[in-house]
C-alpha cells in the first residue's frame, strides 16, 4: 500500500462543516428529586442520600458525611458505592478473599481474618462485590460529585505546583 492509497478519499475544503455545539443537560432539579426514581435501590431515602452526597462532595469522609445525612456510616458507604464512588475497605487481595468467601471456598471467620478487617468492613466489602453501581443514579449525582479543576486549584492555592515547579 503506497502513500497515494492511504491518502485516497481525503479532501481539502475551505470551510468546516457546522456540527453544532455539544451541550450537557444540567438539570436544575434538586438532587433528592433526581434520586427519587432509585429510592427502592438505595439503603436510605433520596433526601438522606442527597445530604450524604453534598457532605461528601464538600470534603467530609464517608463516616462524617453519613452523620451529616443522619444515616449509619455503612449505609452511607453503600449509597456512595451505588453512586460509583470507591468505598471498598479492602484492597485487591482483600477483594479476592471476599470473592473466595462468596464462592463458598472459605469460612467467614477465616476470610475476615485473612482480609484483616472488622466484621462491619467485611460486610461492606461483600456488599461492594455483590452490587454494581446504579447507572441512572450515577448520572444523577455526577455533577455533585465532580470537582471543577479551577475550583480545586482555588481551594488548594499554592499547594499545587505548576509546570516545571516540582522539587524532587
Amino acid at each position: 500500500m503506497g502513500l497515494s492509497d492511504i491518502a485516497a478519499g481525503i479532501e481539502v475544503v475551505d470551510e468546516q462543516r457546522e456540527e453544532g455545539v455539544a451541550t450537557v443537560d444540567r438539570t436544575d432539579d434538586p438532587l433528592a428529586d433526581r434520586l427519587e426514581p432509585f429510592a427502592e435501590e438505595l439503603p436510605c431515602s433520596p433526601a438522606e442520600a442527597a445530604a450524604l452526597v453534598d457532605a461528601y462532595a464538600a470534603g467530609k469522609h464517608v463516616g462524617a458525611a453519613a452523620r451529616v445525612a443522619g444515616v449509619p456510616p455503612t449505609d452511607g458507604a453503600k449509597a456512595l458505592h451505588l453512586f460509583g464512588e470507591n468505598v471498598s475497605p479492602v484492597g485487591p487481595m482483600g477483594r479476592e478473599i471476599v470473592t473466595d468467601w462468596l464462592a463458598g471456598e472459605l469460612p467467614r471467620t477465616e476470610a475476615v481474618e485473612l482480609a484483616g478487617v472488622s466484621d462491619g468492613e467485611f460486610a461492606l466489602a461483600a456488599f461492594v462485590e455483590t452490587h454494581d453501581p446504579i447507572d441512572g443514579a450515577m448520572e444523577a449525582v455526577a455533577g455533585a460529585l465532580s470537582v471543577d479543576d479551577a475550583d480545586t486549584r482555588a481551594a488548594l492555592g499554592e499547594t499545587i505546583d505548576g509546570p516545571g515547579e516540582t522539587d524532587f
